[in-house]
């Protein structure tokens, strides 16, 4: 049971950690936990498309059964998000979830998803490491029933309902699932809003062409490609489990994340209001365009459970983070790769992306991100913070360093309205380096100089 720690989303281990056995411990933690929060609706067993995972499923199944909780398991592995709205869309006391997302396929995962559809706050998963426990099943005659059931439908529906894209008829889409769990959904939704779809990895491979299911520049290449070979208005990619999304353009390939969130956002506010919710290494360039709208920003650390807790709180019209996670007011609270790329086809229906983002660099400014990741087990982390933190330069890159953001990590804002960020990473042992400016020369400064920084304490 020491080997089971929930995480930034959930617990993820290499399968020599993740074990039938560990997995029904944690079971039988949430089972406890829903007890004591006197649930009794049936709870719903996700999973992704990683070769150990039905079996995982049907072990957490097994164990809730045991405890009396009906079950409901969907007919083959699906998205995270199609997940997360099942619970909402069918009053459902929760959902587990088998997935290591974008993690390579020697790891598996799980996590719990409240009835809410977002993620689990701390003061849950701190409740449900507590109850962890061998598992403790009722008689045969008292336990609860399994069924298979279709979740892609309702969420479907719902995404076409909330984006209301519209006839996509005259858009070309190249969809790449990675050989994930956005197959058949995301390509299908697209499809049924009209867009004509050339699919990519659509079919199943659990060990996703032997590398991570990460929709990061050098996995895309072929979508790029296949964006500009085809001629297509769009490009779109999932990760394993479909909860993020990355986007390729025409003349502009890949489209930094952050690039493509402020698109959103401008995008949203031409028929809407709201303020934005971003994550601490996210673009500034959504504060420059919610000040143009009398609109604000909030801010938040890293991890999307804060997201989607900020967007809750403040009524917001969209939320996201710079690794490709969002989610959009009417909507669960919880990053939604499929709906994204139906809002994303929406979006260049009106105007193409390039064109958008150019405009809105020409207003706002060019924007420049990009990280780095230096090895640090996990061990050390508090202890590289703790040092750091006696380490803080007056200037960066030739820069006076104007204020410091301690919200996760140390964010340093430079007089210049550049910033450099180091936080230890949540998912794995490294501390990350982030950095936005406005040019390549300048962001490859300031992570030199980043770089540097952490290399005086690890």
């Amino acid at each position: 049971m020491d080997e089971i720690s929930f995480g930034t989303d959930g617990w993820r281990a290499t399968l020599d950690t993740f074990t039938d056995e560990r997995v029904r411990v944690v079971g039988q933690a949430v089972a406890d936990y829903l007890r004591e929060e006197g649930r009794d609706e049936p709870v719903l067993v996700g999973y992704d498309a990683r070769e150990t995972s039905e079996g995982f499923a049907e072990s957490l199944a097994e164990v809730l059964t045991g405890n009396g909780f009906d079950v409901l398991l969907p007919e083959r592995d699906r998205p995270t998000p199609v997940v997360a709205w099942g619970i909402v869309s069918r009053g459902l006391a929760g959902a587990l979830m088998v997935t290591a997302s974008h993690n390579p396929p020697e790891y598996n995962g799980v996590k719990f998803i409240p009835e809410d559809g977002a993620p689990a706050l701390p003061e849950v998963t701190e409740r449900i490491e507590a109850n962890l426990r061998e598992p403790d099943l009722l008689p045969e005659g008292e336990r609860g029933s399994t069924e298979r059931v279709d979740l892609v439908s309702d969420h479907a529906e719902h995404a076409r309902d909330l984006v209301d894209a519209g006839d996509l008829s005259n858009l070309t889409v190249v969809y790449d699932a990675m050989h994930g769990s956005g197959r058949g959904v995301t390509d299908d939704l697209l499809e049924s809003a009209g867009a004509d779809v050339v699919r990519l990895r659509t079919d199943r491979d659990p060990t996703f062409g032997g590398e991570s299911p990460e929709p990061s520049p050098e996995h895309l290449t072929g979508l790029v490609e296949a964006v500009r070979e085809r001629d297509a208005d769009l490009g779109v990619a999932n990760d394993g489990d479909a909860d993020r999304l990355a986007v390729v353009t025409p003349g502009r390939g890949y489209l930094d994340e952050n690039l493509f969130f402020a698109a959103v956002y401008d995008y949203l506010l031409e028929s809407d209001a709201g303020p934005a919710v971003r994550s601490v290494p996210t673009t500034f360039l959504i504060d420059r365009i919610a000040e143009a709208h009398g609109e604000e920003v909030i801010e938040t650390p890293v991890g999307f459970k804060w997201v989607a807790k900020a967007m809750g709180e403040h009524d917001a019209l969209v939320g996201g983070e710079e690794s490709g996670g969002f989610s959009v007011r009417g909507h669960i609270r919880e990053k939604d790769g499929v709906l994204m790329a139906l809002l994303a086809a929406a979006a260049v229906d009106e105007e193409p992306l390039d064109d958008r983002v150019d405009r809105l660099t020409d207003e706002h400014g060019d924007i420049v991100s990009d990280k780095v990741s230096l090895d640090c087990p996990d061990g050390e982390k508090e202890r590289v913070l703790s040092d750091l933190e006696a380490e803080i330069p007056e200037t960066v890159a030739g820069h006076e360093v104007a204020k410091v953001v301690t919200l996760d990590g140390f964010k340093l804002l430079l007089d210049d309205g550049s910033w450099l960020l180091v936080r230890p990473s949540g998912t794995e042992p490294k501390m990350r380096v982030y950095a936005e400016a406005d040019s390549e020369d300048s962001v490859g400064e300031l992570l030199a100089d980043g770089r540097e920084l952490v290399e005086s304490v690890l």
